[in-house]
């Protein structure tokens, strides 16, 4: 009889525990979860707003991953993600892709950057370079044949040129090669990639002959152990000769072609669910506060009014019609021209 007792409050501890596990299992079902991958880049952003949200919002839970722009694009356009982080706008067949898949999208530029050219600190040659330069150095014809820095200035040393920089699924990597080389893509492959800013970073700081380009956050937040070179446009268009990018330069224009905008696009279905519309509502009021901690430059307070404007009357589709990577926009001006609805 006891024996019987026994087994009978085993299996009842057992039943009251299932419960108690599928009650949590129930309850951790429910809470909300946003989903966002994309840009290394836009990463330090989307991260720190989320920081900040867990302290309003604990039971909302955000899932952000780092697959490069067009690597978050692949899985926004199949709809598993809510958000994708980009560093540059998104381009006819990523659209074209939405469309197929009933996905439609909002496209919010959020801050800007700038792409910044780093040598080591050892590097004691470079005092700045060309945009020409640059061509010469990245475009697709220079593989196998521009190996060594004086090919670049016969003064330089006759030392191996090593190459680092964002993988192709990058949107830095995209409009690098749209501002230098002219074209998205158009790049020699032939250097040390990485979807990892931090990585490139590692490789520069540990190499004397190094050259790479990285977004600005990173360039700041590293500048004790890599050195951002001063860029040239050669055609005199800002009139001042090589220019250090900084918060500065990029907002007042000057730090050209290597300057942009960053952006988060939000699937509209998701839109509507409660977690995510809290969430980006968040990100736009807090973006003037939060990209300069991060190291990247607020939009105008005239375009986080349009932003906030375009992402609560649900507008769809791309101010930068679709195109990819766009060199000299004025975002404030394609927000005002895209209007209503």
């Amino acid at each position: 009889m006891r024996y019987g007792l026994f087994l009978f409050g085993v299996f009842l501890m057992g039943l009251l525990s299932s419960c108690g596990k599928q009650s949590q299992q129930s309850a951790e079902s429910q809470r909300a979860v946003i989903r966002i991958d994309g840009s290394s880049t836009v990463y330090p952003l989307s991260e720190a707003v989320a920081e900040e949200f867990r302290q309003v919002a604990p039971d909302i839970h955000v899932l952000i991953g780092v697959s490069g722009t067009g690597g978050g694009f692949k899985k926004f356009v199949r709809g598993e993600t809510d958000i994708n982080d980009a560093s540059r706008p998104i381009r006819a067949i990523e659209d074209s892709l939405c469309r197929t898949n009933g996905i439609a999208y909002i496209e919010l530029p959020i801050a800007y950057d700038a792409m910044c050219v780093l040598v080591n600190p050892q590097n004691d040659w470079v005092d700045y370079l060309t945009v020409e330069e640059l061509r010469t150095i990245w475009a697709p014809e220079a593989q196998g044949k521009i190996l060594y820095w004086d090919q670049i200035r016969p003064e330089w040393p006759h030392e191996e040129l090593h190459l680092y920089g964002p993988g192709v699924e990058s949107g830095t990597y995209d409009y690098f090669t749209k501002a230098i080389v002219g074209k998205e893509h158009a790049s020699r492959g032939d250097y040390t990639s990485s979807e990892d800013d931090n990585v490139i970073i590692q490789g520069v700081a540990s190499d004397r002959y190094a050259l790479a380009f990285v977004g600005l956050a990173y360039a700041l937040n590293n500048k004790d152990r890599v050195k951002i070179v001063p860029i040239d446009d050669s055609n005199d268009q800002n009139g001042a000769g090589p220019i250090l990018p900084s918060p500065e330069t990029v907002r007042n224009g000057t730090y050209q072609p290597l300057s942009r905008p960053l952006f988060i696009y939000v699937n509209r279905q998701s839109a509507d669910r409660s977690a995510v519309e809290q969430f980006v509502h968040f990100y736009i009021e807090h973006m003037p506060a939060l990209a300069p901690d991060v190291g990247y430059v607020p939009l105008s307070e005239k375009a986080y009014q349009l932003v906030k404007q375009r992402f609560q009357q649900r507008i769809t589709g791309s101010i930068f019609g679709a195109h990819g990577s766009q060199v000299g926009v004025q975002v404030e001006a394609l927000l005002e021209q895209a209007g209503q609805p």
